[in-house]
């Protein structure tokens, strides 16, 4: 390992640059994800550099007092196999302590994400195509206005394991290139989603809702955002209703990971996660 070698936080633009290392690897990330990944815990992302040049990297982002959630977990691949990759770990585990901490890995690390305390809880499917239809509902999903969330705030919080009201507030801005929808019913809120443009087509997530009937309403509001594009949707497997709105649409399986915990895994009530908000964050 190089001796100017050193784990430090990540400074402006460098989460930029570690999502492009991202989308290199075939994750995909939004176009304009930095800005909300910040806002949920600006003190949760570290590189490893070799004097200025960075060379992988971690996010360990914290929710609350009792939750964190690991992910972009790269090392470039000039710089593997030097040990690079298990100091950056350690350091970012360490920020968490104390904490459950969650990750989505892929099946094939699975074991290695075992012997560092890591337990799988359920698999995510991520199910992607052109939708070639939209799906049937009796309710209809209206556009979330930038200064009303915070009905939608309260919904989020019954079923993420903590509150996460800044990075909400923006990633469900209204930029360009995403969307984010909200359906009520008898005034209450039943369900809400957000479509991001990605580097490609697009992806939803999150999709929370009480029912199939309230995500197709979502999902009939915001496929139309992609125009036509390939449209992604991570989902819980044991989720059978959310599969079958995917399959309805014409998607299929393109890629599958384990969402692992470090710590008592948290009652996520999975009936109700149509679509996972991202891999990244959880």
């Amino acid at each position: 390992m190089n001796s100017e070698f050193a784990v430090r936080s990540m400074r402006p633009g460098e989460l930029e640059l570690v999502l492009e290392w991202a989308r290199q690897e075939g994750w995909n990330p939004g176009l304009d994800d930095s800005l909300a990944f910040l806002e949920a815990d600006p003190t949760g992302f570290f590189v490893g550099a070799i004097g200025e040049v960075p060379v992988g990297s971690i996010s360990v982002v914290k929710y609350g007092d009792s939750f964190a959630f690991l992910g972009l977990y790269i090392v470039h691949p000039d710089f593997r196999g030097k040990g690079y990759g298990k100091a950056i770990w350690q350091t970012g585990i360490a920020t968490a302590e104390g904490r459950t901490i969650g990750l989505d890995g892929v099946a094939a690390q699975q074991q290695n994400y075992r012997r560092a305390g890591f337990e799988p809880a359920y698999l995510t499917i991520r199910y992607g195509g052109i939708a070639s239809a939209l799906p049937a509902s009796t309710l209809v999903a209206h556009p979330v206005l930038d200064s009303r969330l915070e009905g939608l705030l309260r919904y989020d919080s019954a079923i993420f394991p903590q509150p996460r009201e800044a990075f909400l507030a923006a990633w469900c801005t209204g930029r360009r290139g995403r969307r984010t929808a909200v359906v009520r019913k008898s005034h209450k809120i039943r369900g809400y989603g957000t479509i991001r443009r990605c580097y490609e087509g697009y992806k939803i997530g999150p999709l929370f809702a009480n029912d199939a009937d309230s995500a197709a309403a979502l999902l009939a509001e915001l496929v139309p955002e992609a125009k036509g594009a390939t449209v992604f949707i991570d989902i819980p497997a044991e989720n059978r209703e959310a599969i079958g709105l995917a399959e309805d649409m014409g998607l299929q399986p393109v890629f599958e990971t384990v969402r692992m915990y470090r710590g008592p895994a948290p009652a996520t009530p999975l009936k109700h996660v149509f679509g996972v908000t991202t891999l990244e964050l959880g």
